[in-house]
């Protein structure tokens, strides 16, 4: 595994997310607290349940609080710069569109640096663990800040989203005995990136089952 590669993904992951955590903290009306812990929560969730799965423990956000300390930095400017918005309230349209930017990057993200992770402990399938770890990494601090800011996990029924993630890992990997370690990652950025923002500029959603009732004659 390219550690440099690792890195630099890891810190755009954890500030993005953490960001969208701080924001969906901040809308839910919470306190400093709140918002610290729902960021540091989004920031680190997926990749701790991504170590455990992958037999590294304890998780190395545990064990390094670079993470920890950068999700809180970042918890605190997003709260500040919310508190000192230089309008009368903050415009919604432009608050969907930061928040759903940073959540996107982080979800290619850490898409890139869980494949990367499962890529390393080469278990001799280039794709089970691998794909797998990508999208827990992409989705589950997702799915723990909804959980805790009692929202349905947005991943479960919105948009494009944990497909996008596998989409982007499935075909990285498929690269891998062409493409070096380097530009399999950024393959994998840009082709979550584009399908994500794709699916939210033309309104795609995967298939919902609903009842066809038809009134008897």
């Amino acid at each position: 595994m390219d550690s440099l590669t690792w890195g630099i993904f890891d810190i755009m992951g954890t500030i993005a997310f953490a960001v969208s955590g701080a924001m969906v903290a901040i809308n839910r009306r919470m306190d400093i607290f709140g918002i610290i812990v729902l960021a540091a929560l989004t920031a680190v969730g997926g990749g701790m349940v991504r170590d455990v799965l992958a037999g590294i423990t304890p998780p190395m956000a545990l064990r390094n609080v670079t993470d920890f300390m950068l999700s809180i930095i970042i918890a605190l400017i997003v709260s500040l710069a919310y508190s000192f918005w230089p309008f009368a309230s903050p415009n919604k349209y432009i608050m969907l569109l930061l928040y759903n930017m940073f959540d996107t990057v982080g979800l290619a993200s850490f898409t890139i640096t869980g494949m990367l992770t499962g890529l390393s402990r080469e278990t001799g399938n280039p794709y089970v663990l691998p794909v797998l770890l990508g999208v827990i990494t992409a989705v589950g601090g997702g799915i723990l800040r909804d959980l805790m800011a009692h929202r349905m996990p947005a991943v479960l029924y919105k948009d494009i989203y944990a497909t996008a993630s596998l989409f982007g890992a499935i075909i990285s990997c498929s690269l891998q005995t062409y493409v070096d370690v380097v530009a399999m990652a950024w393959i994998c950025f840009v082709l979550v990136i584009t399908l994500r923002f794709s699916a939210l500029f033309f309104g795609w959603h995967l298939f919902h089952p609903r009842a066809n009732w038809r009134k008897r004659k």
